[in-house]
Parts: C-alpha cells; structure tokens; sequence
C-alpha cells in the first residue's frame, strides 16, 4: 500500500464510514452494502484545514430577505415542481429509470432556457458530442448559447465553467465525474460525494443554477451515498413505465418550494410534451356500465387528478385466495376489504380481489379509501357505478367515512370535467365552505359509513 493511503470501507445506501468490513451497516441496518476504498490521508487534511476560517454569529434581525431570481423553464409542468422555475444558485438531483426521459427532458429544458438567451452549459459524461447532436434535432433548432462538454474530469470541468460563466449547468450524470486526488473508481461513494460537495460549492459560490443527473438503484432510490439527496437544494424523480406513454416528474425534496407537486409528462417522438389536464387524460377509454368500476379523485400538491379505480372480485377455486393491488398499497386493499366484510357481513373470504389503478399511475392517498370500497362493492354485487359518479373519502377500521383535505376542490375540478354526482363523507360539508354547499349542477351525496355506500348503489 502507497505510503499516506489507507483503506476505508463506506456503506452504499447511507456513507456510513468504517475501518473495517462489515456485514449489516449500523447506520441504515442494510446488509451486504459495504465497499472497499482508498483514501489519501494528506489530501483529506489538506482539505479540512482549508476550511478554518475566521467567523461569527450573525443575528436573525440583521439578515436581509433578497427575493430569490427565478427563470421559468417555459415548461409549466416543471416549474410547477420546481416552484415556480429555477433559483439562481440552487443545486438540483434529478433521478430515474434508465431509458426513462432524464437526458430528454433536460436537454429540453436547455433548449428553452437558450431561447431566452440565457447561457447553458450541458455536460455529459456519458454520451458523445455526436450522440447528443442527434437526440437534439429529434427535439428541434437550438440556439448558440448552449454549449456541450464531453469531459469527466472535475477539475477540468471547473475550469470551463470559470472561463465560460455559464447561467445553467446540466451534468449527465454524477456517477461519471471523478476527482484525480480520489484513487477510488468513479461512481463510488468517494467520488460520488466529491463531485456533489464540488458542484454545490460552485453553485453557492458563482451563483449557477446547476441539474444533476443520478442513476437510481434496483429499489428506485439514488445510487450511492444517502447523504447525495441532503447536500443538494432540490430532488426531483422521474416515474413511470419506460414502455408506456406517460412519465411523472415528482418532487420529493424542495428548498425553494412544495415536495407533494407533480408534473406530467408524455413521451412523443419528438421529445415529453406536457400534459396540462392529466385527469382527462387519466379517464379516457373508462368502460361504460361495467361493474367495478369507480371514479375517484386524488390530491397531488394543490392539483386534483381524477383516477379511475378498477376492481375485480369473483370466486376463488384454491383454497387460499388470491390478491393482487396494482397502483395502490397491497396492505391497504386487504385492510379495507376486512373492513367490509366485519361491518357488512360480505362473504369476501372465498374471493379473488384484484384492484388496478387504470393508467399504471400509483396513488396511496387515503382520500382513494372509498374509491377502492366502492369498486369491491360493485364489482361483488354485480352493481354498475354511475358513470358520472366521483367519490372519495378516507375510511376507517370502524367502517366509518372520514374526512379528507380540500374537499371543495375535489368537487370543483369533477364538475369541470363534467361529472354531476359526488359521493363524499358527510363531515366534508357540514363543515366545508358555503361555495360546496350551494354548488349547483353537482349533486352532493353525503355519507357517514360504509353501510351507507353500499345502500346508494344497492338502491
């Protein structure tokens, strides 16, 4: 072993740090995780002692609010997440699936950003000047003022961006950037929080706007160290089936804004084009007088989206039946289809259940609670639901039918898309706003249990 060098191990999911290898990580309980790496003892002081710095306390009434400069991408579904466009300076992680659109979507978003003149600089580690040429006159004509970098070398790429100045950095992606004092392989938990540390001060300190790019793990998380998603100001995912037409951009951490926000998206072959009114979207192809079948409405933020929940429930020829919950908490299916039978003596122990989300999008709200009843009801009672009907409603072990938040613009945005019946819990408008009680042209169904859904389609 060179002389100064020491071998550390680092856990995969956490960065825990360890002199020795072991085999459940006592930080984040997680087996198998731990990596060897060598570190540089004399650089690491070096870096530390850099920091020491004269400094004090400054008093919370001496700290003057500057309003925070943002640049609107031109893309109202990602300023929606973002909060209302990019803040100068922040540092923004930005995950997904492979294949699932990151490059595109960000190679767009400097499209736009270049035709407001302001100066983008997009590296990639990934891809060739040539590949990304030809993914962008997929998208259309660029102006000058975006600039590529091929390079994966931190310090080289420090340097450009002191010459150039750049408004927006785009680096695709952090797994490929290395630190030539770090012995330890690219994309590992050394040179993974290097690279990051390197960004976020360059971001602080010039005021650079700057999106990451990181690959996600098998269980959908960010690759390397948990400590990536805290040093950053925003982290943004992208969900949704690779082969399907649709992909969802949510915000699961946010500085500068709110984290329950989502965008929609749909893959084209000319790049993601927005999906402004995604509860149409959601809907359309919904069958027409079939049992199981139920409109329910979910809140996204401050966005209600209205999603159809489908269900299924016939006789099971095995002696243990079968379940199955797409797009919705499997636990939380069989919880409320105990509740149903406890409370309304419903035979559903001999029963196959399958529960769909129609349109592959997962909700765990529990506003869907009374969606998901309503459907297994239907669907057991060979009762079609009212194709013009929305419900939604929280419910509880009692069988009882809770409220739920924002009920008034639940019930706006089902009328706008033209529905006319509501099954909503009772408590949502006896102390709602007078605008839900003389909501005309909606008619209100207020019930108090599950019992009482059953009896309104049973009548």
């Amino acid at each position: 072993m060179a002389k100064g060098k020491t071998t550390v191990f680092f856990c995969q999911s956490c960065g825990y740090e360890s002199s020795k290898w072991m085999g459940q990580c006592p930080a984040c309980k997680e087996w198998n995780t731990f990596v060897e790496e060598m570190i540089d003892k004399k650089s690491a002081g070096k870096a530390k002692n850099n920091f020491i710095t004269e400094s004090k306390g400054v008093p919370l009434s001496e700290i003057e609010m500057t309003k925070e400069d943002r640049m609107s991408t031109q893309m109202k579904e990602l300023d929606r997440v973002l909060g209302g466009g990019i803040v100068q300076g922040s540092l923004v992680l930005v995950g997904g699936d492979p294949g699932i659109g990151k490059s595109t979507l960000l190679l767009q978003v400097c499209k736009n950003l270049a035709e407001q003149d302001i100066k983008v600089l997009y590296i990639s580690g990934e891809e060739s000047l040539q590949q990304i040429k030809i993914r962008a006159e997929r998208i259309g004509k660029f102006k000058d003022t975006l600039n590529l970098l091929c390079e994966t070398n931190l310090d080289t790429i420090k340097a450009v961006i002191d010459r150039e100045k750049p408004q927006v950095v785009i680096i695709d992606s952090i797994q490929t950037m290395y630190q030539e004092e770090i012995s330890s392989a690219p994309g590992s938990v050394s040179q993974v929080r290097e690279a990051t540390a390197t960004f976020m001060q360059i971001a602080k300190g010039m005021g650079i706007s700057i999106f990451i790019v990181g690959h996600v793990t098998k269980e959908g998380v960010v690759a390397g160290p948990r400590v990536l998603e805290h040093m950053v100001d925003t982290v943004l995912y992208f969900e949704g089936d690779r082969y399907a037409a649709y992909r969802i951009l949510r915000g699961v951490k946010n500085r500068f804004g709110s984290t329950n926000e989502i965008g929609v998206f749909e893959m084209r072959q000319d790049g993601l084009a927005e999906v402004e009114n995604p509860s149409e979207y959601m809907l359309n192809g919904k069958p027409e007088g079939a049992s199981g079948s139920v409109v329910t409405c979910s809140m996204e933020g401050t966005r209600p989206i209205l999603i159809e929940v489908q269900a299924l429930v016939c006789h099971s020829n095995f002696g243990i039946p079968r379940r199955t919950a797409a797009g919705t908490d499997f636990n939380r299916v069989n919880l409320l289809m105990a509740v149903l039978e406890k409370r309304l003596g419903l035979k559903l122990g001999d029963c196959d259940a399958y529960v769909n989300i129609a349109g592959g999008i997962k909700m765990n709200e529990p506003a869907i609670d009374l969606g998901i009843v309503l459907a297994v009801m239907s669907s057991y009672k060979e009762r079609p639901i009212d194709e013009k009907t929305i419900c939604f409603g929280e419910v509880g072990l009692s069988g009882e039918v809770r409220a739920v938040s924002m009920a008034e613009q639940r019930v706006l945005e089902a009328k706008k898309l033209g529905f006319d019946t509501c099954i909503l819990p009772a408590v949502c408008v006896e102390s709602g706003s007078d605008t839900l009680k003389k909501l005309n042209g909606m008619k209100l169904v207020e019930i108090r249990s599950v019992k009482d859904a059953l009896d309104y389609i049973m009548k």
